[in-house]
């Protein structure tokens, strides 16, 4: 490791998105980087796996074993179908829409950082970092029902973690971005298919990610906003 900033990093949900930016970012820092997805992630170490399923949750700490686990880094999460459109209408959301966004957005990864907890104790600055959304804030103009309960959920498991870990010393933290400037969401925008304004640089997102990775064990920093200077929620 004497090039290497991290012996183990996991990215959930890096076969695309914000994910697989940061798994792009952070894999020259990593002995061994696991990227986690239900679809095949071009980086790092592949393990396939639905998160949202028992055996997805099985997969992942059997293939972490026993090895020290520097970071967990939830980056995956899913909405409700025409979120962030004008076709968006919560009425006539399906059962299966409305449980699979709390599956994946919430229970996985309280599941997740469950399951994980040893191999976090083995590192010597251990750090789980979530990815929220401006649409889990206080006051966020969202529609998406699901998903704001979602996110509103996760900062509740990083307060909560704060507390549980504080005497074990492992930092929880979640970022709240708006939309983020993945190939994904810019298309989108430019196409017109997504409504909250302008997006936040990528770039930004993984300076704030570096910044996170890099505070010493003495430090939590449990909650980070990230609005767009010109979009929805600044």
């Amino acid at each position: 490791m004497a090039d290497r900033a991290f012996q183990t990093l996991l990215v959930a949900g890096a076969s695309r998105g914000i994910g697989l930016a940061v798994a792009e970012h952070l894999q020259a820092r990593a002995d061994r980087l696991v990227s986690v997805s239900r679809t095949p992630a071009p980086v790092g170490e592949w393990v396939a796996a639905d998160l949202a399923t028992s055996e997805g949750i099985a997969a992942v700490t059997e293939a972490i074993g026993a090895d020290r686990l520097d970071a967990l880094l939830y980056m995956g999460g899913t909405w409700e179908t025409d979120a962030f459109t004008s076709r968006y209408a919560f009425e006539t959301c399906s059962d299966a829409d409305l449980e699979r966004v709390i599956a994946v957005n919430l229970l996985a990864p309280i599941r997740l950082i469950q399951r994980l907890l040893p191999a976090l104790r083995r590192s010597p600055n251990p750090k789980i970092v979530l990815m929220g959304a401006l649409s889990g804030c206080d006051n966020f103009p969202g529609r998406e029902v699901a998903n704001s309960a979602s996110k509103f959920g996760l900062r509740g498991v990083v307060h909560a973690l704060r507390e549980e870990l504080r005497s074990q010393q492992i930092a929880a933290t979640i970022i709240n971005p708006g939309n983020v400037g993945t190939p994904e969401v810019l298309a989108d925008l430019a196409a017109a298919q997504l409504d909250g304004g302008a997006a936040i640089p990528l770039s930004d997102l993984l300076m704030i990610m570096d910044c996170v990775l890099s505070l010493s064990r003495a430090t939590c920093l449990k909650e980070i906003d990230l609005p767009a200077m010109q979009g929805t929620g600044a």
